[in-house]
């Protein structure tokens, strides 16, 4: 991949002693872009995921029930499947940090409206689920462009660990964002709370617009958006570890996403107490998503594909620990295990396509890959509830489990995920990629909007 944008600004040197000991503070690796993409996503993650449980208030606040919920929820959701396509396309044909800033003013204004709403006092579901399409809608934009730009900022053999490190910031931006938005709803209302998310969006926004993209090269004219989105296609369907694994992920996230928000709330209320059983539990996740994403910044493994695959099958414990159900002791550390475990997988996939995918398709490849991962979650997350009435909450949980084991079983029959190996130097150039000897849960940890 291009060289990493440095910083312009010389710090002022007091010594000659000095400057060895001032440049060292931030690795070579994380530069200029690195760092300002790492910072705009900590601010708005911290937003976003107290937003996230603000807009369910909201809604149950204006005398909603569960289905309305879900209906603001899949709002969201489906101008995200809609229109990844065309992001990732749009992100590949302009520069990439204009794409990012824009939707994050899209969805400074989305925000600011939904809290303006909120804080009357009368809020409509149709409004809601309207403003909240249009956050989606900013989402799909912004994802491949955010994945691409990212990658264009990273290069050389330290970009699994630079990976690493930003997945660990996302995350615990993330956990404390969701915990700040909590106390925060129930001091001052989910209104207030959707208000400080456009802030952040604002200032995430204002953060991006001082990319450097002076080291990705120009585009070539193109034949239009449906040749842009040709051409990437070709490039996905040309490499079997790529589609093979986005289609394993289809199923695993569908089936992990259906039994950690619907399953795993009912058992909690049914089995294990109520609600802060599966607080602590979703808790222990994110600080094994922590742990995995350290572990990931001193642990290299040579075949890249066949590790994190190995790493799936732990996925599928969550489903069959409630199924059992564990208490909630054993029930912690099956979900601080699996998270640990994606972790594992999500570095090396964003490694193998930092590796592998020339620069020029990055957010086309991106964009499908986030396509094929969640477009089948609205499904599986609206079958769950009937498939509980028609084969019982336990059978329904032990098939997810058995589905995520599946799936990972035969994409390990496909030589290149078992074969792909780490290259010395991972270098995403326009030009042909060297042949491969071969992700509120995703294979990378894009930015949030």
């Amino acid at each position: 991949m291009a060289s990493p944008g440095g910083s312009r600004d010389s710090p002022p040197v007091t010594s000659p002693a000095a400057a060895p000991r001032r440049a060292s503070r931030r690795p070579e690796w994380a530069g200029r872009n690195y760092t300002l993409l790492t910072a705009a996503a900590i601010i708005t993650n911290l937003g976003s995921h107290g937003a996230l449980i603000a807009a369910a208030f909201a809604v149950l606040q204006a005398g909603g029930d569960g289905g309305d919920v879900g209906l603001v929820a899949a709002a969201r959701t489906l101008p995200l499947v809609l229109f990844l396509l065309i992001g990732g396309a749009i992100a590949d044909r302009l520069p990439r940090h204009r794409v990012m800033v824009a939707a994050n003013a899209l969805n400074c204004v989305s925000q600011a409206l939904f809290a303006v709403v909120v804080l009357s006092g009368e809020p409509q579901l149709w409004q809601m689920m309207l403003l909240t399409a249009l956050c989606g809608t900013g989402q799909a934009f912004f994802n491949p462009a955010a994945e691409g730009m990212l990658m264009s900022s990273v290069s050389g053999e330290q970009a699994s660990r630079a990976f690493a490190l930003f997945r660990m910031a996302m995350h615990g931006a993330a956990i404390g964002g969701a915990a700040l938005g909590g106390a925060m709803i129930a001091a001052i209302g989910p209104g207030w709370v959707l208000a400080v998310d456009a802030a952040a969006f604002a200032v995430a926004g204002a953060l991006r617009a001082f990319l450097d993209v002076s080291h990705i090269r120009p585009r070539e004219a193109g034949g239009g958006l449906l040749a842009d989105l040709r051409d990437g296609w070709k490039e996905f369907v040309a490499r079997p570890w790529l589609w093979a694994i986005v289609a394993q992920f289809s199923v695993v996230v569908a089936v992990v996403g259906a039994a950690e928000s619907v399953y795993g709330p009912l058992v909690a209320r049914d089995e294990l107490g109520g609600a802060a059983p599966w607080g602590v539990a979703l808790a222990a996740f994110g600080v094994g998503t922590l742990g995995g994403a350290l572990l990931m910044m001193r642990w290299k493994p040579r075949r890249l594909l066949l590790a994190g695959t190995l790493c799936v099958f732990p996925l599928a414990a969550p489903s069959a620990a409630l199924a059992v159900p564990l208490q909630v002791e054993g029930l912690a550390v099956v979900m601080f295990v699996s998270g640990v475990a994606i972790e594992v997988f999500g570095v090396a996939w964003m490694t193998a396509l930092h590796q592998e995918i020339p620069e020029d398709m990055l957010s086309r490849v991106s964009a499908y890959d986030w396509f094929g991962s969640v477009a089948m979650l609205p499904l599986a997350t609206a079958l769950a509830g009937p498939a509980e009435s028609l084969f019982g909450r336990r059978a329904s949980l032990l098939g997810c489990a058995a589905l995520v084991v599946v799936v990972t079983a035969a994409v390990l029959c496909v030589p290149d995920v078992r074969n792909l190996k780490r290259r010395g130097a991972t270098v995403a150039t326009g030009g042909p990629p060297a042949p491969a000897a071969a992700p509120t849960l995703s294979k990378e940890a894009a930015p949030q909007a």
